[in-house]
């Protein structure tokens, strides 16, 4: 094996465990990719676009609690990788991106395709660094896995000259050791405990830190011995059993005034592993900013996030996993508990989960597909959700049970639900996975399914077509009725796409085929897709329509 710069990086790679890098060429970084060559160990996943590349990035990060690596050319690659950035930073989710530069005899002259990506990317990456000697790309590897993955979680972007990436340097292997978990100390811990022993009416919104190895089972292990619900904040329903007593909901989008009501007449809020930002915080109200009306306890590794915007009681810089495992040892709810408390937000929650169905006219509500799929799904499966109103079934209705995991991205990005399920069926290929994305991001994106068939994952791809930006136009007939403009698709036959693809497709345009067409998709050992004509009506603001039975 050669001894070169780009081979010292790669060893680091490996060293730490980064078993997987996501890719579209460029001759800016061929050193980078001559040296692969030498690491077969390292899974090469070719890709068709950077945006695709680097969400399969995101995805593979937040799986696995190591940094996703993305590797792009300059100027065009990092611009179109520039969205996985950003998603891996509202996401919290470790990120390396290792871009291929100019030769630094160039730099800051605004050569053929030069950006200067420190001011480019300064504001979201954690670190941006641009070595410039290729004795410094081991080190420079090696403190970008640690940033990436201490404290809040995010992004890093390596820019790499091409010139210096295949001189000869030293190969070291480092081995980056995690962060020692701390605790409060003894006397604050027995603060904690006191409050917990006198609230009455408790709740725990729990976030995304608990994602780590050991934070769901920490996170259930103390809600029941303490017996306080759990509220998950956004998008995080997969933290806890949605079928467990103590499961009060998701604090999300669209909860109704009566349910966050209820949990304002809470007295003690666990904020644990959430960063509580304006979504679960429902617009920085819930609680009252900046001195909360309940006692808050935030409990996050992260001095940065403790007390950003709430005053919390008891601020804890420090594991939350760790925390709630100590907390569990020795419960002692309180006598005084609110009898009808759990039971209260339990029964909200199910109100505002009761399956809604209807039979419109235009196509297939997109709310039958979503209940078939959660009866048949199974109790292992992995959910991608792509962004748009065809997703808020999943959100609001689906049961997350067993280990069932929710992929599905916090910035709202478009173009996440495919790559993010290439990554998934490639990490856990024994489960299956599950993409559900609309019309307007499938094009976005939807190319890469083409690894899906090189790869034979059995992913069961669900493409809702309803012809529309449909979140743009569910706003638009809010606030300006009848006035259309710049929400309409002309869309191809993503039956025939698939089949193009070589995927096995089938279209669902009635009702009554929607549990056959979701059980033999589930079946299947090669990727599927179904496309289904959902309804645009069904979507758009009017009369709810009744429970489904």
């Amino acid at each position: 094996m050669k001894h070169t710069s780009a081979h010292a990086l790669l060893k680091l790679f490996q060293t730490n465990g980064l078993d997987r890098v996501f890719l579209v060429p460029g001759e800016s970084y061929l050193g980078i990719l001559d040296a692969l060559v030498d690491f077969p160990d390292i899974d090469t996943v070719v890709c068709r676009h950077e945006g695709g590349a680097g969400y399969m990035a995101v995805a593979d990060g937040r799986l696995t609690g190591r940094p996703g690596v993305v590797m792009v050319s300059r100027g065009p690659g990092v611009s179109n990788a520039a969205i996985a950035i950003h998603t891996a930073q509202q996401d919290a989710v470790p990120l390396i991106v290792v871009v291929g530069q100019i030769p630094k005899r160039d730099l800051r002259r605004e050569a053929f395709q030069e950006i200067d990506c420190q001011k480019m990317f300064g504001d979201i990456a954690k670190w941006v660094f641009e070595p410039t000697d290729p004795g410094q790309l081991a080190e420079t590897a090696f403190k970008a896995i640690r940033l990436a993955t201490t404290g809040t979680p995010g992004p890093v972007v390596l820019v790499i000259p091409e010139d210096i990436q295949q001189q000869e340097a030293a190969q070291p292997a480092w081995r980056a050791t995690p962060h020692a978990p701390t605790l409060p100390s003894a006397p604050q811990l027995d603060a904690v405990r006191q409050r917990l022993r006198q609230a009455r009416r408790p709740l725990i919104v729990a976030g995304g830190a608990l994602e780590r190895p050991g934070g769901r089972e920490a996170l259930r292990a103390f809600a029941q011995a303490w017996h306080i619900p759990v509220a998950v904040s956004f998008r995080r329903h997969d933290l806890y059993p949605n079928d467990d007593v103590w499961y009060a909901g998701e604090l999300g989008l669209s909860n109704p005034p009566a349910q966050i009501e209820a949990f304002r007449r809470s007295d003690l809020i666990l904020a644990l592993g959430t960063r509580l930002g304006d979504v679960p915080t429902q617009g920085y109200s819930f609680p009252d900013l900046p001195q909360p009306g309940q006692h808050l306890l935030h409990c996050y590794p992260d001095d940065h996030v403790v007390g950003l915007n709430f005053a919390a009681d008891h601020g804890l810089v420090c594991d939350p996993t760790t925390l709630l495992e100590q907390l569990a040892a020795d419960a002692l709810p309180s006598p005084d508990r609110d009898p009808e408390w759990a039971a209260a937000l339990r029964r909200l929650h199910a109100q505002r989960a009761a399956w809604v169905t209807g039979e419109p006219a235009d196509g297939v509500d997109f709310n039958v597909v979503v209940r078939s799929l959660a009866a048949h799904a199974p109790d292992d499966a992995i959910v991608c959700l792509d962004a748009g109103t065809f997703a808020a079934p999943v959100y609001r209705h689906f049961p997350f049970r067993g280990t069932q995991r929710l992929m599905a991205p916090l910035s709202g990005a478009m173009g996440y639900g495919t790559p993010a399920a290439i990554a998934s069926a490639l990490r856990h290929p024994g489960r299956k996975t599950v993409c559900l994305v609309g019309d307007g991001g499938f094009l976005m994106t939807g190319n890469e399914m083409i690894a899906a068939v090189q790869r034979h994952l059995p992913i069961l791809f669900i493409v809702s077509n309803n012809a529309s930006y449909g979140s743009i136009r569910l706003h638009q007939e809010r606030y300006y009725p009848g006035r259309i403009s710049g929400t309409t698709l002309a869309n191809p036959d993503f039956q025939a796409l698939g089949a193009a693809f070589g995927i096995a497709s089938s279209r669902i345009e009635r009702a009554d085929q929607v549990d056959a067409a979701i059980a033999d998709g589930l079946r299947a050992t090669e990727p599927r897709l179904i496309e289904v004509h959902s309804s645009l009506a069904a979507m758009l603001p009017g009369p709810r329509q009744a429970p489904a039975d």
